[in-house]
C-alpha cells in the first residue's frame, strides 16, 4: 500500500509541476524564448550557461551573441518567417545562432551534420532557406550538396576558410555589429504561434521530414521537461546528443537554461570519455537515448563510473533488458523515462521509475490527456475500423497503436500538432473519424500496450513488426531476448522475404563477444525465451550496427540485403532443423533456400 501511495504521489506532483510551468505560456502569447533569454541574462549574468572543451558562454554572453546574429540576419534581409539553414557541430555557439535568427523573426532549419550529397540537398530543399550558416569544419560536407539545390541559399561560413572559397565570412560580419539589446525599432513582433525551428526526423526508414516547431512548442518543451526533472539553478546537464535534434538541442539544454542552470555540451557521445566528462564537470543530470545506456553498460569498467554527482538521468528508449543492470552498475539514483516525439502530441512520463514502462496516465488524470491505444491491423498497417467505420480502444494488455487527439486547447497543452514543412506529410500523420465524426488524431506509428493501472509499454515501431506463420512478431521483443543471451552485445531484428513463403522470416544482425558467445547453445536460449514463430531463422554477424546520429538502429539496408551471403562480407547463418542449429549459409545453400528445397 505504501508503494502504491508513493507511486500516485510521484505522478500527482510531477504532473502538477509540468502543468504549472506550461499552462502560463498561453496566457502571454507575445512572450517567446527570445524574451525569456533576456530575462535570464539579467538574472544570471556571468554565470556559465553553455560550456564545452573549446568555449563557454555565460547567460549574458549568450544574449549578446544572439543579438549580433539578429542584427546580421536583419541586414541580410531575413524577416518574419524567412528560413536560415544551420550546419554546425555541437558547441555553445549553436544556441546563439538560432536564438539570434529567431529574434530577427526568422526560422532556423537544424541540418543533420552526418548528411551528405542527395540526403543533405533534400533537407535543404524541404525548407527553401534564404541563407545557410555553415561551420568551417563542415564546409566540405556542405559542398557535397552543391548544385543539387535550386535556388541555392547564400552561404555564410563561421571560422577560417580558404581565401578562394565562394562564401561569406560570418565572423567578420558579426564583429561589425553590436551585441547590445535590440532597440524597439529593431524588434520583430513575435507570438508563440510564429515558427521558430525546423527539426528533421531521423530518417531511419527513408528521407527526413522537417517538423515545424513554433515558439509555443519550444517553450513548452523546455519548461515542461524542466519541471518533470524538477530542475534547479544549481543543476549542470550533460548533453552529448546532437543539438540539431529536439532531445539534445531543445529539451536537453532547455531543462537547465530555463531555470538558470548550466549545460555541458560534448561534440558527440563517447563511452570512453563519458564518465570523465560527467565527473570532472560536476554534472547532476544527463540526457540519454536508450542505446547510449547500452553502450555504457557494454563498455569496460571505468574508475569514475560510480564517483559522479548525478541525481537523475532522463530520456527515452531505455529497454527493460538493461534497465536494472544499468541503474545498479552506475549507482543512478533516479531514472526518468519518458515518451515523446519532436512533432508528436502524445507525451508520457514514468515518474515513479517502474522498470520498462515508457510512462503512465493514472485513472484520475485520464481527462487531462487525450491519448488512446487503438486496435491495429498489421496487414493494412492502419488502425482497424469497425462496422460503423470507427476505431476500437484496446483492452488492458492488448497491443495497439498509440494515438493522440489533435487539439489546440490550452488546458491540454501537449495535444498540439503543428505538422511538417510538407503539407502532404502532415496529412499522412492524421487519422480522422476515430471515435466520432470530425475528430482528428495524430498517429505515432508506435505499437504499445497499456496495463490496468495505466502504465504504457513500448512494443515496436509500425513497419518493424512482421508476420510469420500467421503470427505477428515484434522485432523489439525478439531483440530484447537476444540481448539477454551471454556474449550478445547488440542485436537488431527484422523480417525478410523468402520465396514461396507467406509473410517474412525473422533475421537478426548481431554484434557479439567471440570469447563468450556460444552459437551452438543459441537455439536452446531461443526456445526458452521465444515461441517458435518468433525465433530468428537467419543470423548475420557484424562488427557494429549502423545507427542514426540519435543512436536509433538503421535497418533499411539490412532488409534490402536480407540473407544473401554475397551482399556483404558479413557471415550469414541459417537455422537448419536437420542439424539442430545454425549453419553457415554459402552460395549453394542460399540457392537451395531460394528454390524452396530447404525446410525452414
Amino acid at each position: 500500500m505504501l508503494a502504491r501511495l508513493r507511486s500516485e504521489w510521484a505522478y500527482l506532483s510531477g504532473a502538477l509541476r509540468a502543468l504549472k510551468r506550461v499552462k502560463p505560456i498561453a496566457r502571454a502569447p507575445n512572450r517567446t524564448w527570445c524574451d525569456l533569454a533576456e530575462d535570464l541574462a539579467d538574472r544570471f549574468g556571468d554565470k556559465p550557461a553553455l560550456l564545452s572543451d573549446e568555449e563557454t558562454l555565460t547567460f549574458r554572453q549568450l544574449d549578446e551573441r544572439a543579438n549580433r546574429y539578429a542584427r546580421w540576419a536583419r541586414a541580410e534581409g531575413i524577416g518574419k518567417g524567412d528560413c536560415v539553414a544551420l550546419l554546425m557541430p555541437n558547441r555553445p555557439e549553436y544556441l546563439a545562432v538560432w536564438l539570434g535568427i529567431a529574434r530577427a523573426g526568422g526560422v532556423t532549419a537544424l541540418l543533420n551534420t552526418n548528411l551528405r550529397h542527395d540526403a543533405l540537398a533534400h533537407s535543404i530543399r524541404l525548407v527553401s532557406p534564404k541563407l545557410a550558416v555553415v561551420d568551417a569544419s563542415l564546409l566540405e560536407a556542405y559542398d557535397t550538396a552543391s548544385g543539387l539545390t535550386d535556388p541555392a541559399p547564400e552561404t555564410w561560413v563561421l571560422g577560417p576558410v580558404a581565401e578562394d572559397a565562394a562564401c561569406n565570412d560570418l565572423g567578420a560580419a558579426l564583429d561589425a555589429v553590436s551585441g547590445t539589446r535590440l532597440s524597439a525599432s529593431e524588434r520583430v513582433d513575435l507570438t508563440i504561434e510564429d515558427l521558430c525551428l525546423y527539426i528533421y526526423t531521423s530518417g531511419t526508414t527513408g528521407l527526413p521530414k522537417a517538423a515545424k516547431l513554433n515558439h509555443y512548442r519550444v517553450l513548452a518543451i523546455m519548461n515542461g521537461f524542466s519541471a518533470a526533472v524538477n530542475a534547479r539553478a544549481d543543476d549542470r546537464v550533460y548533453v552529448c546528443l546532437p543539438l540539431y535534434h529536439s532531445a539534445g538541442g531543445v529539451l536537453g539544454v532547455g531543462i537547465a537554461l530555463s531555470v538558470g542552470g548550466s549545460v555541458l555540451i560534448a561534440e558527440r557521445f563517447s563511452a570512453a570519455r563519458f564518465w570523465d566528462d560527467v565527473v570532472d564537470n560536476d554534472c547532476t543530470v544527463f540526457q540519454y537515448i536508450g542505446e547510449l545506456c547500452r553502450y555504457l553498460l557494454n563498455a569496460p569498467p571505468h574508475p569514475k563510473e560510480r564517483a559522479h554527482r548525478l541525481r537523475i538521468v532522463d530520456g527515452n528508449g531505455l529497454r527493460p533488458d538493461i534497465w536494472e543492470a544499468f541503474q545498479a552498475r552506475f549507482a543512478i539514483p533516479r531514472i526518468l523515462e519518458w515518451y515523446a516525439a519532436t512533432e508528436g502530441n502524445a507525451v508520457l512520463f514514468n515518474f515513479d521509475g517502474t522498470v520498462g514502462a515508457i510512462g503512465r496516465i493514472p485513472g484520475w488524470a485520464k481527462s487531462l490527456f487525450s491519448i488512446e491505444v487503438v486496435r491495429f491491423d498489421p496487414l493494412s498497417r492502419a488502425p482497424e475500423r469497425n462496422t460503423e467505420g470507427f476505431c476500437s480502444r484496446c483492452e488492458p494488455g492488448e497491443t495497439g497503436e498509440l494515438i493522440g487527439e489533435v487539439l489546440n486547447d490550452f488546458s491540454k497543452p501537449s495535444q498540439r500538432f503543428d505538422g511538417y514543412a510538407s503539407r502532404s506529410e502532415t496529412e499522412k500523420k492524421i487519422l480522422s473519424g476515430v471515435f466520432r465524426r470530425g475528430d482528428r488524431w495524430f498517429r505515432t506509428g508506435d505499437l504499445v500496450r497499456r496495463d490496468a493501472r495505466g502504465y504504457f509499454y513500448f512494443v515496436d515501431r509500425i513497419g518493424d513488426t512482421f508476420r510469420w506463420k500467421g503470427e505477428n512478431v515484434s522485432t523489439t521483443e525478439v531483440a530484447g531476448t537476444l540481448s539477454g543471451i551471454p556474449g550478445v552485445l547488440e542485436a537488431t531484428v527484422y523480417g525478410v522475404a523468402v520465396p514461396g513463403r507467406d509473410g517474412r522470416a525473422g533475421m537478426a544482425a548481431l554484434v557479439v563477444d567471440e570469447d563468450t558467445f556460444d552459437l551452438a547453445g543459441l537455439p536452446a536460449h531461443l526456445e526458452r525465451g521465444l515461441p517458435d514463430y518468433a525465433r530468428p531463422l537467419f543470423l548475420r554477424f557484424r562488427s557494429r550496427l549502423d545507427t542514426t546520429s540519435t543512436l536509433k538502429q538503421r535497418k533499411l539496408e539490412l532488409v534490402e540485403e536480407a540473407y544473401d551471403p554475397g551482399a556483404s562480407p558479413d557471415p550469414v547463418f541459417v537455422s537448419d532443423p536437420v542439424a539442430g542449429g545454425f549453419v553457415r549459409l554459402d552460395r549453394d545453400l542460399y540457392d537451395r533456400v531460394q528454390a524452396g528445397e530447404v525446410r525452414l
